[in-house]
C-alpha cells in the first residue's frame, strides 16, 4: 500500500490496495491516515453498492441523508448526480455535511462511478489549521460562542434543484441546530473552526450585525488557499472524509458533462 500525502498540511491518496478484498492490517493503515491527513483518495476501486456499504460500514454507522431518497435496496446510499443538461452543482457551497443536524455525521464518503475527463475538482479546507491559525485572542472568544445552522438558507438550498426527482418528500427542508464554534475532535483531540459558509447564519452570543460581520471574516479566514487540498477525481476513486474537522466544496467548472457518484455519510455525535 503506497500512502502519498497531496500537501503537508491535509489529505492523501492511497494505491495498491482493494477494498473488495481488504485485510484487517490495511483497515488500520488506511483508518489511521484518515485521521492524519482527514481526506483520504483511495484509487482504481471497483464496487458494487454492497462493496461500498462494507468498507464503509469499517469506520463507523451508516446513515439516511434526509433530503434525497437512496438506491433501490440501499437506501443509506444516495446518489450525487449532476446531467450534461443541469446547471446546478449538488452541495456547490463551502460547507460541512449536514452541520445543521443535532449529530451531524463523522464522515462522508464518495466513490466515482462516472466523473469528468476535466473539472469537477473537489477542495477540501483544513478547520484544524483554520482554528490553528486564529489570533490567541480570537481563540479565547471563539471558544465561548455558540451558532446556529440551518439546511434553508438560500445559497445551499439552490443547489438541490437538480435533485429534485429524488427529493425525499416526507422530510421538512427546515432543519437547525445550535454547535460549538470550536469543536474537539474526539479521537485526535485537535481543535478545529465548526461552522459551515453555506449553512451557519447566526452567533448567537453577538447581535445581529456583530455576528454577520464576525461570520463574514470566518467563511474568508477558514476557506483560505493555504488550508487547502485539491482532489481531481477519477472514475474509481474513493474518497472519505472527516466532517469534524474539514469543510469541502465540489467545483462546476464542467458544464455539459455528465458527473455521477455514490455517496454515504456517517453517523456523528453530538460536537462538543
Amino acid at each position: 500500500m503506497l500512502i502519498t500525502p497531496l500537501n503537508p498540511i491535509v489529505g492523501c491518496t492511497i494505491e495498491g490496495v482493494s477494498l473488495v478484498n481488504v485485510t484487517e492490517d490495511e483497515l488500520r493503515q488506511i483508518y489511521s491516515a484518515w485521521l492524519q491527513y482527514s481526506v483520504v483518495v483511495i484509487k482504481d476501486q471497483k464496487l458494487t453498492p454492497s462493496d461500498q456499504l462494507k468498507f464503509a460500514s469499517y469506520f463507523g454507522s451508516p446513515d439516511i441523508y434526509p433530503f434525497l431518497e437512496g438506491l433501490d435496496d440501499y437506501p443509506e446510499i444516495t446518489r450525487v448526480l449532476k446531467k450534461p443538461s443541469d446547471t446546478e452543482n449538488f452541495g456547490g457551497v463551502w460547507h460541512t455535511d449536514t452541520i445543521y443536524l443535532e449529530k451531524p455525521p463523522m464522515a462522508s464518503m464518495l466513490y466515482a462511478i462516472d466523473v469528468p475527463s476535466n473539472g469537477g475538482d473537489t477542495l477540501f479546507a483544513s478547520q484544524y489549521k483554520a482554528y490553528e491559525t486564529l489570533t490567541d485572542e480570537n481563540k479565547k472568544a471563539l471558544e465561548s460562542y455558540t451558532a446556529e445552522s440551518r439546511s434553508d438558507l438560500e445559497a445551499v438550498s439552490a443547489t438541490r434543484i437538480n435533485q429534485s426527482s429524488k427529493v425525499n418528500s416526507k422530510v421538512s427542508n427546515n432543519f437547525s441546530a445550535i454547535h460549538p464554534m470550536v469543536r474537539t475532535h474526539p479521537e485526535t483531540r485537535l481543535k478545529s473552526l465548526y461552522i459551515s459558509p453555506a449553512h451557519t447564519s447566526s452567533i448567537l452570543e453577538l447581535d445581529k450585525e456583530e455576528s454577520r460581520a464576525l461570520l463574514s471574516e470566518l467563511f474568508i479566514h477558514q476557506t483560505k488557499e493555504e488550508h487547502q487540498c485539491r482532489v481531481k477525481w477519477k472514475n474509481g476513486d474513493v474518497a472519505l472524509w472527516d466532517n469534524r474537522c474539514l469543510l469541502h466544496l465540489p467545483l462546476n467548472d464542467y458544464q455539459g458533462q455528465l458527473r455521477s457518484l455514490h455517496r454515504i455519510t456517517l453517523k456523528g455525535e453530538r460536537p462538543c
